[in-house]
């Protein structure tokens, strides 16, 4: 007998890629149990499906930096509950030192759908009841017509994982200038925060303040260093330049979707613009001005 359950849950989160750097990435998890019934006729009581398997997800990936550690571009050594993460890209070196829940460590040489699927059906396997005998995800991206940008950030103010100093979003933005719809200012933000990293600008220190591995070998003109101390910890980032985009307040949707249309009103001072940010999937702000 088989059981199914369609957009179950969204993963945003973030990871390493050689070629791009660090890349803000949403996925829908679709998912599909095998197994016999148990004493309520059941493969899984639906509400079970909903909170051991997303919270295992969530657990496990949601709000963090998917790391590829097969890939020979990655060194990273762990003591205690702390990483040091070193990482080559053709964008520049990244160079993190956080707490251990910042990371999923993936045993793969690229992060992709069947990486990070293997990855999670092992940590599901272990949570869920005997009478399931196998589990399918499907990990797919929102299909989407208009412009896109993938962002990176950390949220130092919040309670909750997006505290955590580098995860992501897959996200689009809808632009209307004096009542119409847009496309160019779509693209501009979608080419701006095209695998960038949101840095607050009060979370800015000299990367000679950071707390790195050994094996870091950056200055102040090739990279901006991040460092905060958050509920869940010690976080601090060094990133190249060319990946950043300082903002000068948090980086809730709320405040980018403020900003956004801030920027686009001093760029046209005449047009009134109305700015719809998403946040990952289903989900944003909406900001007016002019």
């Amino acid at each position: 007998m088989q059981l199914f359950v369609k957009d179950l849950t969204v993963i945003d989160f973030s990871y390493l890629c050689p070629i791009r750097g660090m890349v803000g990435e949403s996925w829908i998890v679709d998912v599909l149990l095998d197994g016999g019934l148990d004493e309520q006729n059941m493969v899984l009581d639906f509400s079970k499906v909903k909170k051991t398997i997303k919270n295992t997800i969530d657990d496990v990936a949601d709000h963090r930096l998917l790391i590829p550690t097969a890939c020979s571009q990655v060194r990273w050594q762990q003591q205690g509950d702390r990483v040091w993460m070193d990482f080559a890209s053709q964008k520049g070196d990244i160079h993190l030192a956080c707490p251990s829940q910042a990371f999923a460590l993936i045993p793969t040489e690229v992060i992709d759908f069947e990486s990070v699927n293997d990855f999670l059906q092992k940590a599901l396997r272990e949570a869920l009841p005997e009478n399931v005998q196998g589990i399918s995800l499907t990990l797919r991206n929102e299909v989407l017509t208009t412009p896109y940008y993938h962002y990176s950030h950390g949220l130092r103010k919040h309670d909750g994982n997006c505290q955590r100093i580098a995860h992501g979003h897959r996200s689009p933005v809808t632009v209307f200038e004096n009542g119409i719809a847009e496309p160019k200012w779509d693209e501009y933000w979608a080419n701006r925060w095209r695998d960038a990293y949101l840095g607050t600008q009060e979370d800015l220190v000299s990367v000679t303040e950071l707390q790195l591995s050994k094996q870091s070998n950056i200055n102040d003109e090739s990279h901006y260093g991040f460092h905060y101390i958050a509920p869940q910890g010690d976080f601090q980032l060094a990133m190249p330049k060319v990946c950043c985009d300082i903002i000068p307040h948090d980086t809730t949707v709320e405040l980018l979707a403020e900003y956004m249309a801030i920027t686009l009103a001093a760029k046209v001072p005449e047009s009134h613009f109305k700015v719809i940010a998403y946040e990952g999937i289903g989900k944003g702000a909406i900001a007016v001005r002019g």
